[in-house]
């Protein structure tokens, strides 16, 4: 038996890892994923022994349906339930709102009421912040001014100079006595142990988001926290594009631009994010957190303009911020503008894109010239020709790697958030959105994304089609793993 071992041992592997693989295409067909998405890991599973098998159980697992993230016990606490009973709109003031401004649009708020039990919050202050310069300014005066809690949840932080100095203060207000918790991705953060020491001792709250062995070898390990979450005092909320990390800062001696988008909340939308916020933190900390009022402190905001915070993710029951996306893309009637560094779609949102653009609504899309990412550049542009065919306008910007992930539509509907067009935020990770129906809000956004187009350059058409084949293989190549990046 062992001499026979000895002498098959590559065949026994190889039958091993069929047997494998059909027992895991027979559980992808009982999954009724998308059929793009089935036949790419049909692809993989077979063409490809062995890793085939290691990508699919690294990346290809669903877990929406298992409920392994659960958030029953935040939403089933009573403060909870009455602060959302507070929040929610009765049918005529819906009605109202349909009426006055929002007319067809409605459709959206209704989505992610009836999706998540998101509410409409009617009283915001909202400042827009471009760039991470003008965000940490706003955030560490927040930071400094905080008189009870600071809670954090990060997808990338790094202890380099400006995660250092948000750290170090970080450190300083806890010794003070104030609350502070923090949250981070275990791929996307970088904290020396020195530092996670110096957290702890400080009094910090401190955990990471699904630790894995090796965060360097695990960059696209799947469901990963990838929102930008910070709470101060219950009163202020932070969230948008820009992670802690210098990359983000336009220092005057750095060479490369990076323009991304952040916004500063003040009023009722931050109810919705702190609660976001406690029910990631029961899932890092694995325990029952004491919900009290101080999280909610009663400051009424007299300025009204109206925000939904939608959140996606495995915890949630439906792909909120995809659902809410082809929601606002479909009722455009005149524009519809978008940016983001990532373009990667489902043939739903690439369809409403042609049909809004077919039928007369002015669709821009602005990615980024030089991507992050080489399998992410050429996905992107394996998904640009049938833009194109609808005549849909598509930038390149140029000043420096575009981060920012924003949408417009019509000067009524915009929102501000973590999640790129991509299958990554759209079905796997953790992400958040600010919709925001508000005409000024909104304007200001257009105004922004037409003043980055000064710094974009137009892709043609003809240019386009006369790309090199080796151009052409790239993409259908990057394309086969669009599903998966």
């Amino acid at each position: 038996m062992i001499e026979f071992l000895k002498e098959n041992w590559l065949v026994i592997i190889i039958v091993l890892n069929y047997l494998l693989t059909i027992s895991a295409v027979i559980t992808i067909f009982y999954r009724n994923l998308n059929p793009t998405k089935t036949l790419t890991y049909i692809i993989v599973l077979v063409f490809f022994p062995f890793l085939g098998l290691l990508i699919y159980y690294l990346f290809g697992q669903e877990y929406r349906k298992t409920k392994i993230f659960n958030r029953k016990n935040i939403l089933n606490k009573q403060i909870i339930k009455e602060l959302n009973s507070q929040l929610n709109l009765d049918n005529k003031a819906l009605e109202d709102l349909e009426d006055h401004f929002l007319n067809e649009k409605i459709r959206l708020v209704k989505l992610l009421q009836n999706n998540d039990k998101t509410p409409l919050t009617l009283y915001n202050k909202v400042k827009i912040l471009k760039n991470g310069e003008n965000k940490f300014k706003k955030l560490f005066e927040d930071i400094n001014a905080a008189k009870h809690h600071i809670h954090l949840e990060y997808y990338i932080l790094k202890d380099d100079t400006i995660g250092t100095e948000l750290l170090n203060l970080l450190c300083k207000k806890a010794k003070l006595g104030i609350e502070v918790r923090l949250s981070v991705d275990d791929v996307g953060a970088s904290i020396s142990g020195d530092m996670k020491q110096k957290i702890i001792d400080s009094g910090i709250e401190f955990y990471a988001f699904m630790p894995v062995l090796y965060p360097k070898f695990t960059s696209r390990m799947n469901y990963r926290n990838h929102r930008k979450i910070v709470v101060i005092d219950g009163n202020i909320g932070y969230l948008g594009g820009i992670n802690i990390a210098d990359d983000y800062v336009n220092a005057p001696d750095k060479n490369k631009y990076w323009r991304d988008t952040h916004i500063r909340i003040e009023g009722e939308a931050v109810i919705t994010l702190q609660i976001q916020f406690l029910i990631n933190w029961e899932f890092v900390s694995n325990s029952k957190i004491n919900i009290i009022a101080n999280y909610f402190p009663k400051k009424p905001c007299k300025a009204k303009l109206a925000i939904q915070i939608a959140a996606s993710g495995p915890d949630t029951d439906w792909p909120n911020i995809l659902d809410a996306l082809f929601s606002a893309i479909t009722s455009a009637k005149k524009y519809i503008y978008i940016t983001t560094p990532y373009f990667i779609p489902n043939d739903e949102i690439i369809m409403a894109l042609q049909i809004a653009s077919r039928s007369g609504v002015d669709v821009r899309l602005l990615i980024p010239n030089e991507s992050d990412s080489w399998t992410a550049k050429y996905a992107t542009n394996s998904y640009l020709q049938r833009l194109f065919d609808a005549d849909i306008k598509i930038y390149r910007y140029t000043k420096g790697f575009l981060h920012a992930k924003t949408l417009v539509v019509d000067g009524i509907i915009s929102t501000i958030g973590t999640s790129n067009m991509d299958y990554r935020s759209f079905s796997i990770n953790f992400e958040i959105n600010a919709f925001f129906y508000d005409k000024k809000t909104s304007e200001n956004l257009k105004d922004i994304f037409i003043e980055d187009l000064k710094n974009s350059i137009e892709m043609s058409l003809e240019i386009w089609k006369n790309r090199s084949n080796l151009e052409k293989l790239k993409e259908a190549y990057c394309k086969l793993w669009a599903p998966l990046l």
